[in-house]
């Protein structure tokens, strides 16, 4: 028989491996639960409401399994990171002189912010909803208990309604997270969107937008390849568009997938060039939004010095 899994089942069977094999094989006595980041004072903030967040967000991807690569890279991360080192990676992020962390709801997220926050965690908190929310938004006073900044909608949830021709369905789940109390947010992937919704002039209090365009139709993919590719796919032409439209509008953007999910980062020169051109591009009331994995050496330390010495502070 075949059955087909959900990528939401078949992240809960990782996870549960993962903790299997993070019970069998802990830290060594004495080594750090992650490589400590470099320290630093705070970074360079901008307004976000009535808070002020650092111009780099640091993202949960890598945190939670979302490798954007394939199952296994995925597992391989999840695996790591068990809540002790969760823990560990606020801590770092705190101690390079970031402020804010986004990620997106999960029961696993719920369980480690609240242990954070009881240590005496400093960090603010970003929420991205996931994209079943729009059929549950029962869930969104549990999600607001957590006392995020802001809760945004999922940007394939965006994505499905455009292509669909449905966006401003999109209005009632936007009215929900306002009730909540919290900032409005709204993730989307194409700059079309973007445009739409500020000539519209939607109650969004902030964006989230993707610097590449993940979730083209399949007509979108037809027309520019001639057929539809396997996996994401990652157009080197769609950040100049979506930092185009990011400059145009004037609420806050928090421009993620900046290093495309690490495929155009295959050295420090790299990873400086990008980070420089995604901080020059958007506004200089913007942020930027970055997965950093800190298994293998300081990213954490290393991006926050190069925002220090892009921005020149």
């Amino acid at each position: 028989m075949r059955r087909t899994r959900s990528r939401r089942d078949f992240l809960k069977g990782i996870g549960l491996t993962a903790a299997g094999l993070a019970a069998a094989t802990p830290a060594s006595a004495g080594s750090p639960l992650v490589p400590p980041a470099k320290p630093g004072p705070v970074l360079p903030t901008v307004p976000f409401g009535k808070h002020r967040i650092t111009r780099l967000i640091a993202g949960a991807n890598t945190i939670y399994g979302y490798s954007h690569f394939n199952q296994l890279f995925s597992a391989h991360m999840v695996e790591y990171h068990s809540t002790e080192r969760v823990l560990a990676f606020l801590a770092e992020l705190e101690r390079a002189g970031l402020n804010t962390w986004q990620a997106s709801w999960s029961e696993r997220l719920e369980t480690d912010w609240l242990r954070y926050k009881d240590q005496g965690g400093k960090l603010q908190l970003l929420i991205l909803s996931r994209p079943d929310f729009n059929d549950h938004p029962e869930i969104l006073p549990r999600v607001a208990r957590l006392q995020p900044l802001g809760i945004a909608q999922h940007g394939a949830r965006t994505n499905r309604y455009w292509q669909a021709g449905q966006i401003d369905r999109s209005l009632d789940y936007l009215k929900r997270i306002q009730d909540t109390g919290v900032m409005v947010g709204l993730s989307c992937h194409s700059p079309r969107e973007l445009e739409y919704v500020e000539d519209k002039a939607w109650p969004v209090d902030y964006y989230m937008t993707s610097l590449y365009y993940l979730t083209r139709s399949r007509q979108d993919f037809e027309k520019l390849l001639g057929e539809v590719p396997l996996g994401e796919i990652y157009l080197p032409s769609d950040p100049p568009r979506m930092l185009s439209t990011i400059r145009r509008v004037k609420k806050t953007c928090l421009a993620y997938k900046v290093f495309a999910a690490g495929r155009t980062v295959d050295s420090a020169a790299q990873v400086r060039e990008r980070l420089a051109a995604a901080l020059t591009g958007i506004k200089p009331t913007d942020a930027v939004i970055l997965g950093m994995y800190q298994r293998y050496t300081d990213q954490i330390g290393h991006n926050a010095q190069l925002v220090r010495e892009i921005l020149k502070v």
